[in-house]
């Protein structure tokens, strides 16, 4: 018997593609010395836009598991072929994530390429929990799912700020000596985390465990949406109550065990969960009980191929910097700074041309995507 599709909800599309044009924003300055201040991330500890994007995109990972596993977590025989498939997913994930950080020095220095490789990332950690939470969903009920998320929160808070460092003597939350730094260091050694920080890594093996946390948050916001015994008013309102307690809690949580997205704390969770529960309780009530859906179609084809977009968005700059011309000067220089400086720097002050050039990338993509859009074209990993 063929099993019936759960109807789509829109609203999670829009989110989906509001959430990875924002991060295609952000990654794509014209210049990194000149940024508007919501646009960068926060320093450490503190939360900015930017810090809740990410967050974002993994709370929209937890929704898309409920929505589309759903009907075969009813049916145990069908869990292992699920199963098989997620894990196909997320390699595929990984693999691209590691593909993006090894491009393009493993055509040109194979060797050194891999040896120094950064083995974690934004697409690493998606892909790590995606596969968790599938399992965890699969196996566990709405009730076991919260128990489980709250545990890992709390245990998380209790490693982090109660276990002494190896080598250091006392827990703290600092950059470079604080557990999850000593842990990434130990177990992937330096040569192989975030090349601009050299000791710690903000997508690190410890923190990804908060991570899994805010992808639970998702699943249990997105099986909660797709009830059918409850009206929708209900759900609006259930939800925004949900959110607003969530953000108040993590910033109760801020005092003791403060807001950071690069540790991913157990208060960042809370209050970046809480405030993805409120955007998407908005767009649901807007556009999938109002019906308010002119504007959308912008964020729905960023939405459809999201992870395509942000895959591709690594890959073409990576591509074009290879490419050098001569620029105004006379001096060799690659292709992305050579425009940058022609088109946009002399027109604009330093942090607007910056702007404009990041603003510019996005629309660039669309275009792409609207085309895609329109022939059905969904690559789906």
């Amino acid at each position: 018997m063929r099993e019936k599709s759960t109807p789509r909800l829109l609203s999670l599309d829009v989110f989906r593609g509001a959430t990875v044009a924002a991060m295609i924003l952000v990654n794509n300055p014209g210049d990194w010395g000149n940024i508007y201040a919501p646009l960068e991330h926060s320093v450490w500890n503190g939360c900015t836009p930017t810090d809740l994007i990410f967050p974002s995109f993994l709370f929209i990972v937890g929704v898309s598991i409920a929505y589309a596993m759903s009907g075969k977590k009813s049916d145990p025989a069908l869990h292992r072929q699920t199963l098989i498939k997620a894990g196909k997913r997320a390699a595929i994930l990984f693999g691209l994530g590691l593909f993006l950080a090894l491009y393009p020095r493993v055509f040109t220095d194979p060797i050194t390429a891999f040896k120094t490789v950064r083995i974690l990332g934004v697409l690493q950690r998606i892909s790590i929990v995606f596969i968790v939470c599938t399992f965890i969903f699969l196996r566990n009920s709405n009730k076991s799912i919260f128990r489980i998320g709250i545990g890992i929160l709390i245990l998380y808070w209790f490693l982090m700020t109660f276990i002494p460092v190896p080598h250091i003597g006392y827990p703290n939350l600092e950059k470079e000596t604080n557990l999850g730094a000593w842990f990434d260091r130990t177990i992937l050694t330096e040569a192989h985390l975030w090349k601009s920080a050299k000791t710690w890594d903000p997508e690190g093996l410890l923190s990804t465990l908060p991570a899994i946390a805010t992808g639970l948050f998702g699943v249990l916001v997105g099986g909660y949406l797709r009830r059918k015994d409850i009206d929708p008013a209900n759900k609006v309102a259930w939800l925004f109550a949900v959110g607003l307690i969530s953000t108040g809690l993590g910033l109760l949580w801020d005092l003791q065990f403060p807001i950071n997205k690069s540790l991913w704390t157990s208060s960042f969770v809370l209050y970046a969960g809480g405030l993805a529960t409120l955007i998407l309780t908005l767009c649901y009530w807007l556009i999938d009980i109002h019906k308010q859906d002119k504007f959308t179609m912008p964020f729905v084809a960023y939405g459809k191929n999201a992870i395509t977009v942000f895959f591709l968005s690594g890959l073409l700059p990576r591509t074009l910097n290879m490419i050098n011309l001569t620029a105004a000067d006379g001096t060799k220089k690659g292709v992305l700074t050579v425009l940058y400086e022609s088109y946009f720097s002399p027109f604009f002050s330093p942090v607007n041309a910056s702007l404009v050039w990041a603003i510019a990338e996005v629309l660039f993509w669309f275009v792409i995507l609207y085309i895609m859009y329109r022939k059905k074209v969904f690559i789906k990993i």
